[in-house]
């Protein structure tokens, strides 16, 4: 029985440096965050200092927040399934650098968005040259697990299915560094009903057999505007969207999450601390 304890927080700032992500992930009592290591809407970026990295370290090591406890997240202008080979390049070495990234502040996670075909290739070309680019930036690094983020399936987007997210892994040479985060907003507006605890079981049983929960890295838990199958990626606070609490109740109740970032990037920030104290009630068997 998996005994580890429950990590969660949020997608915290780093504003003013990498080293105050920790900081304000101890502002809402959270023993878990995710962040971005670098402007998420800008390529290029200048290079982590060492003083950012040597104060990175130690204020998680002060807040006893270890790596498997971080999930950063990657730039949002990454494709690593672009059709055309000059932007393939540009996404596949602006990843690279974000593995570089990670591997400097020590951490062992790097979330990303899978890629989008754009329209212009078929899903299993798109699904092959995704795994082609993570296996381009592991061949080159070391130690960090490229964690692939379900998307709501929205445009051209590819990774909204288990069946595709199986088949990515299934081309990615070391398996040892390939992982899933599962996002509830995400997996709701794809399709999946996480409507009720029975519903709820069903859809992570089926996680179970086609992906299998050895892979999963992290998680993002988030209520949704849109409904079911709406294929809209817009969060909301916990309860206060189409998918309600149930969800989080079974996730804050089932031993599988245990050990892994559950991460909140709900859209009120000032409440962060209040829904990660009832996701912490959720698992201690409290009805809320």
């Amino acid at each position: 029985m998996n005994q580890q304890p429950y990590y969660i927080g949020a997608h915290v700032s780093a504003s003013g440096g990498v080293q105050n992500a920790p900081l304000n992930a101890k502002k809402i009592a959270a023993n878990a965050f995710a962040f971005f290591t670098k402007n998420q809407r800008r390529w290029v970026s200048k290079p982590l200092e060492e003083k950012a990295i040597k104060a990175f370290k130690e204020n998680c090591a002060a807040l006893n927040i270890f790596p498997e406890q971080i999930l950063p997240h990657d730039s949002y202008l990454i494709n690593l399934g672009h059709p055309e080979a000059e932007a393939l390049q540009k996404s596949r070495e602006a990843f690279l650098d974000e593995i570089h990234r990670c591997e400097q502040l020590g951490l062992i996670y790097l979330n990303f968005h899978p890629g989008s075909h754009l329209r212009t290739l078929s899903e299993s070309e798109c699904i092959s040259r995704i795994a082609d680019s993570i296996n381009w930036a592991l061949a080159q690094t070391q130690g960090v697990t490229a964690v692939i983020e379900n998307t709501a399936g929205q445009g051209s987007n590819l990774g909204y299915s288990f069946e595709q997210l199986a088949e990515i892994i299934a081309q990615v040479e070391d398996k040892s560094r390939i992982g899933v985060c599962i996002d509830t907003c995400h997996m709701f507006a794809a399709g999946y009903d996480i409507l009720t605890l029975e519903s709820c079981a069903e859809v992570f049983d089926q996680f179970a057999k086609v992906v299998g929960f050895e892979y999963l890295k992290g998680m993002h838990l988030n209520d949704s505007k849109g409904g079911l199958n709406s294929h809209l990626d817009r969060h909301h606070s916990l309860g206060q969207g189409e998918i309600g609490l149930e969800v989080f109740k079974f996730i804050m109740s089932d031993d599988r999450f245990r050990g892994i970032p559950l991460v909140l990037e709900t859209i009120d920030e000032t409440i962060w601390e209040a829904e990660i104290q009832m996701l912490r009630q959720f698992a201690a068997g409290v009805s809320v």
